[in-house]
């Protein structure tokens, strides 16, 4: 067995004067929040969609290691430093249908850049949830977060993904032979749900 040592976050160097720390955040249908050790059931029926594996990469993990992934979730609840990682459970109804993350990767305030990730069970798609809980992630790398540009890297594989970056406003940057690169600047982002306003307001 490998392990990983991390090192104390007074080592790793330059940290938020105002972290983020995994918040709950509601939209019209859903609940995004931290994970807890009750999901283990909703996990496991993630972990076993073939599709969300293949959108993401994932190998076949046993039940042990699949409730190992779901308790380092757990403790991903902090944005501080480069490199923290926050996931939020996506919940419906009272059950987990998939999560969104954020991963940091620069800090200065210019430059702040984050990741955005997100999955879902297969027999929820079709309903506009992974829009709606990604728009909210979106808000608060934006927002709370302070970022000034949010990147995607999505399997070239995975066009359902592909096609939510675009719906979500993202413009493709850039492609290697696995993988697809989406960015959304802060601006663009500013543009975008200022139309969206203006449309609905103009609706008859």
């Amino acid at each position: 067995m490998t392990l990983t040592l991390h090192r104390p976050r007074l080592l790793r160097g330059p940290a938020l004067e105002d972290p983020v720390v995994a918040p709950v955040l509601g939209t019209d249908r859903l609940l995004l929040r931290p994970y807890g050790v009750s999901d283990a059931v909703d996990w496991l029926a993630i972990e076993a969609d073939d599709h969300v594996r293949a959108g993401l990469g994932w190998p076949q993990r046993t039940e042990r290691q699949a409730l190992d992934h779901l308790r380092a979730r757990r403790h991903h609840t902090v944005l501080s430093q480069v490199g923290d990682f926050l996931a939020l459970a996506v919940e419906l109804d009272g059950h987990v249908i998939g999560d969104v993350s954020l991963h940091l990767r620069t800090l200065a305030e210019e430059t702040r850049s984050v990741e955005i990730g997100w999955l879902q069970r297969s027999d929820r798609c079709g309903h506009g949830y992974a829009t709606e809980a990604a728009d909210a992630a979106l808000d608060l790398a934006f927002g709370r977060l302070g970022a000034v540009l949010v990147t995607a890297v999505i399997d070239r594989a995975n066009a359902p993904s592909a096609r939510l970056a675009r719906r979500l406003g993202f413009r493709l940057a850039g492609t290697t032979a696995a993988r697809a690169t989406w960015v959304l600047a802060r601006e663009e982002r500013a543009a975008s749900t200022n139309a969206d306003i203006a449309g609905r307001a103009s609706a008859p």
